[in-house]
């Protein structure tokens, strides 16, 4: 279905369909199974130092052959020596969120790495190819955890006419209709994250799965606008406290110490109403849990009767 599909060329991948790189929980078994399926698994570096992803991606290469990447988050304290790790262990895909990679393009083309940054507006994505990307990664603010403005729909078609190579779509993607949706905006591929937090191989524990399973339409909220990096959770009691505090105006330095070590808390402890339960807008519908080449067979199989409906819609 997908042999002419610029990205399946590009990244030498069977289906145009990216992993989010989710810190902590976008780990190598997610990644390694979700690239073993046919689509691109994704290591989320986040904050992590760098022997600890080094460690990832060794694991990850020892679970498949099949190309896979590293999601670098350029606000990372460890940025430079992770970018060297990347270098050294020879990634096939980086994408990066958080800033501009251009410092680290021409040795990252240098190894055939290709780079894709995740990019939240049409500026952005402009400066970004000009610094030499292969690619962009448009994400709606329908997305979990960090997020942009502008909503998927309206993001991708304008960021797809502003720049010559090809978009990959990201934010409220997670069956056959999502997909053909950002095909129909322009998009070559998508990414999902939410979905694939939903699979027997994502680590995340089971609270926070199970949280996500109760989650209806509008269960998610917004934290951090005033501190100028929006994330996209479940609201339980931390969202709540974070709100209270926020509404009564406190210092950044306090709403800060409130979301350190929060993520890890529920994606590893368990602790969803303590912890931030990162998850786009879409967890309402992420009702089960299955393994990574179902979720991935599930939506190829489905977009020719999903295609078919719309031809006859329009007829």
């Amino acid at each position: 279905m997908f042999e002419n599909n610029v990205i399946c060329k590009l990244l030498q991948i069977e289906y145009p369909i990216f992993q989010g790189g989710m810190a902590w929980i976008g780990t190598a078994e997610l990644a390694s199974a979700v690239s073993n399926a046919g689509g691109l698994g994704i290591i989320g570096a986040g904050h992590m130092p760098p022997e600890l992803l080094r460690a990832e991606i060794q694991k990850c290469k020892g679970w498949t052959k099949k190309p896979f990447g590293v999601n670098v988050m350029l606000m990372s304290p460890y940025v430079k020596e992770v970018m060297q790790v990347v270098l050294e262990e020879r990634v096939p895909v980086v994408t990066t969120g958080a800033g501009n990679p251009g410092e680290y393009v021409p040795e990252l083309k240098e190894i055939g790495s290709k780079v894709i940054p995740v990019v939240a507006s049409v500026a952005l994505a402009k400066r970004l190819v000009r610094s030499g990307a292969d690619a962009v990664i448009a994400e709606g603010t329908e997305s979990g955890g960090h997020i942009g403005e502008i909503t998927t729909m309206a993001l991708v078609p304008q960021v797809v006419d502003a720049v010559d190579v090809p978009v990959i779509a990201a934010g409220g993607i997670a069956d056959a209709r999502g997909v053909a949706a950002a095909f129909a905006l322009g998009a070559k591929a998508v990414q999902m994250g939410s979905r694939f937090v939903m699979s027997e191989e994502c680590i995340a524990h089971p609270n926070y799965k199970n949280l996500i399973l109760k989650a209806k339409d509008r269960s998610t909220v917004v934290t951090g606008r005033t501190l100028g990096h929006p994330a996209r959770v479940l609201h339980n009691k931390l969202t709540r406290k974070y709100q209270e505090m926020e509404a009564a105006g406190a210092p950044a330095e306090e709403l800060e110490k409130l979301g350190v070590g929060s993520l890890h808390r529920a994606t590893h402890e368990g602790d969803v109403e303590n912890g931030s339960v990162m998850i786009g807008e879409i967890s309402g519908m992420l009702n089960d849990i299955k393994p990574v080449k179902t979720i991935i067979e599930d939506i190829v199989a489905g977009l020719p009767a999903t295609i078919d409906a719309i031809r006859e819609d329009l007829r």
